[in-house]
């Protein structure tokens, strides 16, 4: 469980908020930033942890909208089916904060597994919240409707993923679309949650023109909707670049692997047309579908071949960024603020005063090298110094357990 009797001071860290503020002192307390300025005075009479950031980056933790915390895949028989995530495989990432979510299967994975886990991460030490539903419409959910579940059920704060234009969808109509988005929408008024629909997008020729049409035929605003993988190819990339300037949708890129020949852009590449084009960067995120199945199907819609996401895509990401030469703050905010905007997260995605301590320090690389969430370090110089129950159980060899 957290602890937040801690008070922590940073020293001399290059802080991006993710704006770039300089080099500032930091001080931490019950799980909050309380104070950022030059030459912070630890408090007196109580025992502080103070560490010396040394010059290195300062950055929020990630946060990461689409995560299979319950395990994905499943399209190729049930050996086929991904474990589930450990809270290791998120820290380690920098991730902070994660929404997790059920996709093509949700016959042998549920909605109750998926919001326990989502409050065992809680207990673990990260923010961990949920999206209702799958693939599939009429969705999933654990009350009986999407706009009860947002309402009464504390991480649940939205739809997804709802497939469209993929083959292992429910192929949905815009009316069903239309009907779903407004449960989300109202019910995110009543909750003051996100009240968001997460949509992944396949391949098909239709692409996004179910979230187009709901634009166009109702009084829905824009941010209701939040298509994800639309840099599965580059004509889809177009195509919600299109929708992201005429209608305001914030559309997300998935930090998956990117083979030679490969029809998609890596997200790096998606992320640096979108700043070079001059298009509008709030109206972009990144994901890493961790622990999602990532198929390849052959003519018939059989799988062919799988790899399996890493939350760790999103950092690696963030380093490519770097290396290109992105200033880091100009890059940041698609793995933090604009997130958390998305969300409806206010204390997350950036660090300032009274805002929640999810903290990274980056190496020389830009590579995660200590991740503090809720003001308890969980990872320290690379490795993890906080691990969930059953990891070491789990990946120790039996007779060789630390004493």
């Amino acid at each position: 469980m957290k602890s937040l009797d801690v008070i922590t001071l940073l020293r001399r860290a290059e802080i991006y908020a993710p704006d770039p503020l300089g080099a500032r002192d930091i001080l931490i307390a019950a799980g909050k930033v309380v104070a950022i300025g030059r030459d912070i005075e630890p408090p007196r009479n109580v025992e502080v942890d103070v560490v010396d950031v040394a010059g290195a980056p300062l950055v929020p933790g990630l946060v990461d909208a689409h995560v299979h915390l319950t395990g994905g895949g499943g399209e190729s028989g049930p050996s086929s089916r991904v474990p589930p995530m450990a809270l290791t495989d998120l820290s380690l990432a920098g991730v902070t904060t994660c929404v997790g979510l059920l996709g093509t299967d949700t016959t042998t994975r549920s909605i109750e597994s998926l919001v326990a886990r989502a409050l065992g991460l809680r207990h673990e030490g990260l923010s961990a919240f949920c999206w209702t539903g799958g693939y599939e419409i009429p969705p999933r959910t654990l009350t009986g409707s999407v706009r009860r579940d947002i309402v009464f059920v504390d991480p649940i704060i939205g739809a997804g993923e709802i497939a469209i234009s993929d083959h292992r969808s429910s192929q949905p109509t815009k009316d069903e679309i239309l009907r779903l988005a407004a449960d989300c929408h109202v019910a995110g008024m009543m909750s003051g949650k996100a009240g968001v629909l997460h949509l992944h997008v396949g391949d098909g020729e239709r692409g996004l023109a179910l979230i187009r049409a709901a634009l166009e035929t109702s009084e829905l605003p824009a941010s209701v909707f939040h298509p994800t993988h639309v840099n599965r190819q580059q004509r889809l990339f177009e195509e919600a670049a299109a929708l992201a300037v005429a209608s305001g949708v914030t559309v997300d890129v998935t930090a998956f692997p990117v083979e030679e020949n490969d029809p998609g852009l890596s997200a790096a590449d998606a992320i640096t047309q979108w700043i070079e084009r001059g298009l509008p960067r709030t109206r972009l995120t990144c994901s890493s579908d961790g622990a999602g199945c990532l198929p390849v199907f052959d003519a018939e819609g059989r799988v062919a071949s799988m790899d399996v996401g890493s939350p760790r895509t999103l950092a690696d990401t963030l380093a490519t960024l770097v290396a290109r030469g992105h200033r880091l703050g100009d890059v940041l905010p698609f793995f933090t603020s604009h997130v958390a905007a998305v969300l409806r997260l206010a204390t997350k995605g950036s660090i300032r005063v009274g805002g929640d301590a999810d903290l990274v320090i980056l190496g020389p690389r830009a590579e995660v090298r200590d991740v503090m969430a809720g003001g308890r370090w969980l990872v320290r110089e690379g490795a993890p110094v906080v691990r969930g129950p059953f990891e070491k159980a789990a990946r120790v060899p039996r007779g060789e357990e630390e004493s």
